[in-house]
């Protein structure tokens, strides 16, 4: 389980692969200076639904237990970068499992 920390004061954990995923979405809006919502639901946690504004002036790190990172599946970023685009925000969803082949 890897760990996300943001502004030194939250912490949240979710699986190495899943924060791999998390860290080129939430980066990638950062990087372009743009502002959003996450959330995201814990069952095990209270309370369960945590929603956190992400600004490029608020300190966040990515602390994973794996040294060798995950591979990445194009298509899951694909739909977590388009909720951060949405007016709802990025919103942790499930991985879809068809994995577009790649093109040559």
């Amino acid at each position: 389980m890897g760990t996300l920390e943001y502004n030194s004061k939250l912490s949240a954990t979710f699986d190495d692969r899943t924060l791999a995923h998390l860290q080129v979405v939430i980066w990638s809006k950062l990087r372009r200076g743009e502002h959003f919502a996450f959330t995201w639901v814990d069952e095990e946690a209270s309370p369960p639904r945590t929603s956190v504004w992400c600004s490029p002036t608020i300190p966040m790190s990515f602390q994973f237990d794996q040294a060798e990172p995950s591979e990445l599946n194009p298509r899951w970023v694909e739909v977590l970068t388009k909720a951060a685009n949405s007016a709802g925000g990025l919103r942790l969803v499930a991985e879809p499992g068809d994995v577009p082949a790649p093109t040559r």
